[in-house]
């Protein structure tokens, strides 16, 4: 019930233009949102990098609706994949279709995404096209594809609460192309997404498992401790070297697993949001872990 009831506040206008608006809560989402400039992120991330922990970095927005915020959008990403490269941080980029234009006009978006994916080829670097709703699943995975063979630079999220998902998989791999594999966070119905969450671990433990056995380098995003655990086990039994996945986390989330798999040897990359439009993204963390609300609650009046 509050899952559901987090995700519609996280469609809400009116709260989320009053909340992006109001000092509290840009409080409240400090947990969670590495700041609101570019260079507050980069901040963020040297500190993590010296922790030993990777970065993907993701200027927060969705839903763009004009081509100029759209462009606007794809030039601060263009100064974020210079900026990794000047300061040579361990660091990659995280982008929705929907901020780059998906509902404007799709061949925008893959025209200013694939001038990223460009860029981050050139500098060595690679971008990672975030999943959104079951809507935009199919042409995420065809997009991610083309500009994969067309630049190399690209890989994409599935999410394994979609029935879909373990075909996509296979579909990803046998291109080499790499895969981020979360839960998922979107609200979706029983006709496309496993309605239990022990369905939903179960099939997220099979395809991690597949994941990580391919070759391909895929990241493993959960803070699951018992998957994280089982997946530990799993790699040492199949002689996986540690290097041959990394295990993907969100920023402010389980910060000492985080920093516990560090020291044991097991490669980390943290998920670092950034910008003003944090509304949605905040939201849909509490709907994931409603726990989150009374972690920020006790830290806010201790504070």
């Amino acid at each position: 019930m509050l899952r559901s009831f987090f995700i519609a506040l996280s469609q809400n206008k009116q709260m989320r233009a009053f909340s992006e608006r109001s000092t509290l809560g840009r409080r409240m989402s400090s947990r969670f949102v590495a700041g609101m400039t570019l260079d507050e992120a980069l901040k963020a991330c040297e500190d993590l990098n010296r922790q030993g922990m990777a970065v993907t970095l993701d200027a927060l927005g969705e839903s763009v609706l004009s081509e100029e915020h759209a462009r606007r959008t794809g030039r601060l990403y263009a100064q974020m994949i210079d900026a990794i490269a000047q300061r040579n941080l361990r660091a990659n980029v995280s982008l929705k279709l929907t901020q780059m234009g998906m509902d404007v006009d799709p061949l925008l978006a893959e025209e200013v995404v694939g001038e990223l994916v460009e860029q981050a080829s050139r500098l060595g670097n690679f971008v990672r096209l975030d999943m959104e709703g079951s809507g935009y699943t199919e042409a995420t995975v065809a997009m991610t594809e083309r500009l994969f063979h067309k630049y190399g630079a690209a890989g994409t999220v599935l999410q394994a609460y979609l029935y879909r998902t373990e075909q996509d998989v296979e579909r990803l791999l046998e291109q080499g192309i790499r895969i981020r594999l979360c839960k998922g966070a979107y609200k979706e119905p029983a006709s496309l997404a496993f309605p239990e969450k022990a369905d939903v671990d179960a099939n997220y433990l099979k395809l991690a498992k597949r994941c990580i056995t391919s070759g391909v380098f895929c990241g493993m995003a959960t803070h699951d401790e018992r998957i994280i655990e089982e997946l530990k086990r799993f790699a040492i039994e199949s002689k996986l070297p540690k290097t041959a996945f990394e295990f993907q986390m969100l920023y402010g989330v389980r910060r000492d697993l985080q920093r516990a798999l560090v020291m044991e040897g097991w490669g980390v990359r943290v998920y670092l949001p950034f910008g003003p439009e944090w509304y949605p993204y905040f939201m849909r963390r509490l709907a994931e872990r409603p726990a989150n609300l009374i972690f920020l609650a006790k830290n806010f009046f201790r504070n």
